[in-house]
């Protein structure tokens, strides 16, 4: 079994946003050999996430809509007595999630016929990363 790692960095143009990332996964699976086995993609910050869905826009914004109502940015969070002000996109990353585990099944990442995989930033506009883990044989 070997393992490949790849970190990629964002600085988005906006406080929330999501970037399509499936193509980078790809050329990082391609740079590793592996041919089966698993491929892991950790946002490595607390207000980002990972998600994998449809690369269409309605859906898009009904899930960003989504996190909005279930943790609105504003409301006086205990997390913004602490001087920060993002207490909102620490509750998005929850909901959201920050990973998510691809198969690999023949050198290919083994997604449905629908299925994209997206960096959800929630508190952008400043450098964060991804790491992506690759691993088997």
């Amino acid at each position: 079994m070997k393992s490949h790692t790849k970190y990629l960095w964002f600085n988005t143009q906006r406080k929330r946003e999501l970037v399509n990332i499936t193509g980078e996964c790809e050329s990082v699976l391609r740079e590793s050999g592996i041919r089966e086995g698993m491929m892991l993609v950790s946002a490595m910050h607390i207000t980002a996430g990972v998600w994998v869905n449809d690369n269409e826009p309605g859906i898009h914004q009904d899930a960003m809509d989504m996190l909005e109502r279930l943790a609105p940015e504003g409301p006086n969070y205990r997390h913004h007595r602490t001087g920060e002000d993002n207490g909102h996109a620490h509750l998005k990353n929850l909901l959201m999630h920050h990973q998510v585990i691809i198969p690999i099944t023949e050198g290919r990442l083994d997604l449905g016929p629908w299925q994209t995989i997206f960096y959800a930033e929630f508190d952008g506009q400043r450098r964060k990363r991804v790491v992506i883990k690759v691993i088997g044989e």
